[in-house]
């Protein structure tokens, strides 16, 4: 199915088109790994709404990315219950661990480092989201715990290609 197909077929869930352009930048995202411009004006034309429209929730949500970023997106809230309980320390270390600064992506692809205002998990402050996962109660050796797991999975899966195998064989 191609994605303006999967767009079409999400939009038809709504009975106004403006209340698709969330889930079409979600489809059109995943198509493409980021939102840029010729990509919002795609899903604007393909639901027939304003482009500005499709641009202003693609720009306010941190969800979606309109420049490229790394296979694993670190997104450290930096909002005040993680400020309180170290998150700009962490923010320190990730930036001299992964040898990048806030907004950057390392060389290699593989990260990118961005702080967000709130992720609304305060309980387990400080907290990052990776993809669709979030990591709380960090300290620098749960950080670089993490840092080693995500370079291992990368290193598995281009193991398994290289070897033919797929994941999990």
């Amino acid at each position: 199915m191609t994605m303006r197909e999967k767009i079409e077929e999400a939009a038809a869930r709504y009975p106004d088109q403006r209340s698709a352009i969330m889930p079409a930048l979600l489809i059109a995202q995943k198509e493409h790994g980021h939102l840029p411009g010729p990509v919002l004006e795609e899903v604007a034309d393909i639901l027939g709404v304003e482009r500005i429209r499709v641009y202003e929730l693609a720009t306010f949500y941190t969800l979606f990315h309109t420049e490229p970023v790394g296979m694993f997106h670190l997104q450290l809230c930096d909002n005040v219950s993680c400020m309180l309980c170290g998150s700009e320390d962490l923010l320190n270390h990730l930036e001299t661990a992964l040898g990048i600064g806030k907004g950057d992506t390392t060389p290699d692809g593989l990260f990118t480092l961005s702080t967000v205002e709130c992720l609304g998990a305060c309980e387990m402050a400080p907290v990052m989201q990776v993809g669709d996962d979030y990591h709380g109660d960090l300290d620098v050796a749960r950080i670089n715990a993490l840092l080693d797991r995500l370079r291992a999975t990368v290193g598995a899966a281009s193991f398994e290609h290289a070897s033919g195998r797929l994941p999990g064989e």
